[in-house]
C-alpha cells in the first residue's frame, strides 16, 4: 500500500532552516549589507509578524479542519478557507515573507538571495508533489479548488 502522505523531497519548516543557516553563514563570511536600521525595524519586523501572522492563520484553519500540518502526515480534509480563498498555498508565501523579514532585519542579502532557490525548491519539490496527491486524495474537489484559487497569488 502507498503512504498516504505527498512524499515532498523535505519538510518544509527544515527547507526554511536551511535556507537560514546557510544565508547567515555566507554573510558571516562575507558581508552584504543593504539597509539601514530604520529598514531593518521596521520593513523585516512588519514582514516578519505578517509572515509569522499568516503561519499561524494557516495553521489554525487546518486545526479546525481536523487535518494535519505537517506534509508528511495524511491530509484528511481539503482546507478551502481562509487565506485559502486567495491562494492554494498561503503557509509557503508566509514562510517566504517570514525569511523575507528576517533577511531584512538582519540586513542579510545572502538570505534574501536564498528565497529565490528556496522558492524553486518549494515549487517543485513540495508544491507539485502536493498537489499529485490532493487531485488523487479529492478527485473531485481539488481540481474545482485549483480552478477557483491560484496556486500563489
Amino acid at each position: 500500500m502507498a503512504k498516504d502522505s505527498p512524499g515532498v523531497i523535505a519538510p518544509p519548516p527544515l527547507l526554511a532552516l536551511a535556507t537560514i543557516a546557510l544565508g547567515l553563514a555566507l554573510d558571516a563570511i562575507w558581508p552584504a549589507p543593504l539597509f539601514g536600521p530604520t529598514a531593518q525595524a521596521v520593513v523585516g519586523g512588519a514582514l516578519l509578524l505578517a509572515g509569522l501572522g499568516l503561519v499561524a492563520a494557516c495553521a489554525l484553519r487546518f486545526r479546525r479542519a481536523g487535518t494535519n500540518v505537517p506534509t508528511y502526515r495524511p491530509t484528511t480534509a481539503l482546507v478551502t478557507d481562509g487565506p485559502y480563498r486567495f491562494s492554494r498555498n498561503p503557509i509557503y508565501i508566509a514562510l517566504l515573507v517570514t525569511l523575507a523579514g528576517l533577511g531584512i532585519a538582519v540586513d542579510s542579502a545572502w538570505l534574501l538571495a536564498g528565497l529565490v532557490p528556496l522558492f524553486v525548491v518549494l515549487r517543485w519539490g513540495v508544491v507539485a508533489r502536493e498537489e499529485r496527491y490532493l487531485e488523487a486524495k479529492f478527485p473531485d474537489a481539488y481540481p474545482a479548488y485549483m480552478e477557483r484559487v491560484r496556486r500563489w497569488l
